[in-house]
């Protein structure tokens, strides 16, 4: 029995082999199934490997930095009811992105890391994309070549080559460097990784013998579970189910779906002739969707009935008033993702805010764009479902059906979404497209005559797709070369200058930032997070008129805008105008009821109006809802040093210092009260303290000078007062005290003398 072995595989084999199979007409490379994985592995590293070392950029910063569900103080059940930035789903501004397994691989990060390093987080991503991409080689094996055994109940690959080359057009696509050089992509490599363990766990529920298949139910159940962990890390994961039964129906199958749709239409009685109840389909078909419907009524619980707030700048089609503008515009933009596999040169992190003007009507030439893109369709799907051969039926169908399925979440025909385009939600419909593309090639090489010449071109399209992938992931390394390379392929995204702006604002570049800023608001007259930052600096450069000018129009447009009420009344605080500003700075805290820089800043009006009861009130409310928030600490100390109130002042303090301990302006206002209450040790150590953390402040010199003056300490104190005149030789009052002191020393010299 032994002996017969091999050659009962090989005949099993050889009877497999009869089937046509891509590999057939494909010229490319064969190599073992290993030595495929380590190639694809290595050379999808190689694509973004140089983007381990970047930093934090674009949606990192609300999604990681911000997101307060990463931190160890949050309870671990708070990730289930909130959503991917960290908001309550509950909310009325939660996007409802419900993705908490992928939230989780961010807090173990930040846990590991010990804090927001930013490289653990690129390499989980890079690790991610390889082992993507290595999964690839058996999945397109099976998509490509079938799934078929040995006599041993070894899954067979009969298209090694085809699997190879449509698993190197995965891994090196430019479309997916957002996924991999953007943290935030996380959501989707870890959503396609549980799809295609998804899709192989379905696969190994089948077993082939001599009458056909026969199945696990268990394998099934695993593969339902690891679509809804899927959709748990981002919500295509749970177009995996549609996909399998699909898969089901015409590899494990094979039905004719032109032939069953007729028998369907003409209600014809060999209908379970047609194999739709052969196999234990039908059952099959029902756990997946007994599961996807039990996945979809748990989340959308956990949801909540709203649907997600998005903005008209969001999405600017599904806002349209006209069905037929919202029909255009939706078809238009698909067109423009079916280019992007196909030609990704142009790739933008944003692109709303105008990037793509609406088409309005039948008269604009983008319209060809949609022509285009429904002609290809529509051969495809003709082919698919009419061609006599069932090979091409089957790869065609599945090269579409994996190409469309995964984009239905981003269509906009189920729910709006929050983007016009997203190149990150194209990382699982590209699968589809490089089925097809490989299709399309070994079609090509079937009639070419020279078939290395057309190998050469498809090596030479992998080599610039790696070398754009190496170009796009350095521009994802740093948010200024990520904003500035955005300008050339949508400059009519507001968006785009707005970040360009705020990056160089941020590097304090004003001059620089205002001009983006105004470019921003020139594009989009109601892009009122422009007009507020453009306000912010317009006020620190003291033009408080156009500073107002700018807010109140921002506030006009969108009145809930608590950041730009509170600007609007600092520069009414600034121009003298009280009342307005008092009344400003309520209104902000009216739309945002936790808002502890604006009770900092009332507090300020309120002193500089010698309301000092009303100060003192709301700068405590700013420590009470951040007890970190060292300058209204500061200044209560202050106001009751200089009201005379030392014993509070000092108890003021000494709470805020315990709250944060190295803080050194903290310090060096408390050493100040406990000088003046003749505490000259315990004042000595907090000014030398915060001497030692700041040490070329000259208050803190001139200061402590003043407290050794005090003491008697005379040479320490002449000491601190030369070293604060020689930090800032125009300090007030010091070198009036240092004149003071060298005359004492000098009567002193003379008496001892």
């Amino acid at each position: 029995h032994n002996a017969e072995a091999p050659s009962l595989e090989q005949a099993f084999h050889r009877m497999a082999q009869m089937e046509p199979t891509l590999d057939h007409d494909v010229s490319w490379f064969v190599l073992p199934s290993n030595w495929a994985k380590m190639v694809v592995a290595l050379i999808s590293f190689l694509c973004f490997a140089n983007s381990y070392d970047g930093d934090f950029v674009f949606d990192d910063s609300e999604a990681i930095i911000n997101n307060k569900d990463l931190r160890a103080e949050t309870p671990l059940g708070d990730l289930w009811y909130h959503d991917f930035w960290g908001s309550k789903l509950s909310s009325n501004t939660s996007h409802k992105s419900y993705r908490p397994l992928t939230v989780l691989t961010f807090r173990m990060n930040y846990l590991f890391a010990g804090g927001f390093y930013p490289v653990g987080f690129h390499v989980i991503n890079i690790i991610l994309h390889c082992t993507i991409s290595v999964l690839m080689v058996d999945v397109f094996s099976i998509l490509l070549g079938g799934l078929q055994f040995s006599n041993k109940g070894r899954r067979l690959n009969l298209a090694p080559k085809s699997s190879l080359l449509a698993a190197l057009l995965f891994a090196v696509h430019p479309v997916h460097t957002e996924c991999v050089a953007g943290i935030v992509g996380r959501a989707d490599l870890l959503c396609a990784l549980f799809f295609l363990l998804s899709f192989l766990g379905y696969c190994k529920a089948f077993r082939e013998n001599k009458e056909g298949y026969t199945f696990s139910v268990f394998w099934v159940l695993v593969s339902v579970i690891l679509g809804a962990i899927a959709m748990l890390c981002k919500e295509q994961g749970i177009t995996i189910l549609g996909l399998n039964a699909v898969f089901d129906t015409l590899v494990i199958n094979k039905i004719n779906l032109l032939e069953l749709i007729r028998k369907l239409l003409y209600k014809d009685k060999s209908l379970e002739n047609a194999g739709l109840l052969r196999k234990g389909l039908l059952f099959r078909i029902t756990l997946l969707m007994c599961g996807g419907a039990s996945i979809l009524y748990i989340r959308w619980r956990i949801m909540g009935t709203g649907p997600p707030a998005f903005t008209e700048v969001d999405n600017p089609a599904s806002f349209a008033d006209s069905l037929f503008v919202r029909a255009i515009n939706y078809n238009y933009y698909y067109s423009l993702n079916a280019w992007l596999l196909l030609c990704p040169w142009w790739l933008c992190f944003d692109w709303s805010m105008g990037c793509i003007p609406l088409i309005k009507s039948v008269s604009d030439w983008r319209i060809i764009a949609l022509a285009a893109l429904w002609f290809c369709l529509i051969g495809l799907i003709c082919q698919a479902l009419c061609s006599e051969d069932s090979h091409k039926r089957r790869i065609l169908t599945l090269g579409l059906g994996f190409l469309i399925i995964p984009f239905l979440p981003a269509s906009n025909l189920f729910f709006r979404v929050g983007f016009v385009i997203a190149e990150r939600v194209i990382y699982l419909p590209s699968i589809g497209y490089c089925i097809l593309f490989t299709y399309g090639f070994s079609l090509l090489s079937k009639q070419a005559k020279k078939k290395k010449i057309l190998a050469v071109a498809v090596l030479g399209i992998l080599l610039i797709n790696v070398l754009r992938c190496a170009l796009r992931s350095s521009q994802w390394r740093s948010e200024e070369q990520l904003f500035r390379s955005a300008l050339s392929v949508c400059p009519l995204n507001a968006k785009v200058h707005y970040n360009v702006g705020k990056n160089l604002a941020d590097k304090g570049n004003q001059s620089a930032a205002i001009k983006y800023y105004r470019e921003a608001v020139r594009l989009n007259p109601k892009y009122v997070h422009a007009m507020n930052n453009l306000g912010n600096i317009l006020k620190e450069r003291n033009e408080l008129h156009e500073a107002e000018e700018l807010l109140s129009l921002a506030v006009q447009i969108q009145p809930d805008f608590a950041a730009a009420w509170m600007n609007l009344g600092i520069v009414q605080n600034s121009l003298r105008r009280f009342e307005e500003a008092e009344q400003s700075y309520w209104t902000a805290i009216k739309h945002r009821k936790k808002y502890p820089d604006c009770y900092y800043n009332l507090g300020r009006l309120y002193a500089d109006l010698n309301r000092h009861i009303d100060a003192l009130n709301a700068w405590r409310n700013a420590t009470v809802l951040k007890p970190e928030h060292s300058l209204a600490w500061n200044n209560m100390i202050i106001l009751l040093d200089n009201t005379g109130n030392l014993a509070q002042a000092e108890a003021v303090g000494r709470e805020a210092l315990e709250l944060i301990p190295n803080d050194h302006s903290l310090m060096f206002s408390l050493a100040n009260v406990l000088g003046k209450s003749q505490k000259y040790k315990e004042s000595e150590a907090l000014f030398l303290k915060a001497i030692k953390a700041n040490p070329n402040a000259a208050s803190y010199h001139g200061n402590l000078a003043v407290l050794y003056h005090r003491w008697g300490n005379l040479d320490l104190a002449k000491k601190h007062y030369e070293v604060s005149l020689k930090l800032d030789p125009m300090a007030p009052g010091t070198k009036e005290n240092y004149n003071l002191l060298r005359r004492k020393l000098e009567q002193l010299q003379k008496k001892g003398g």
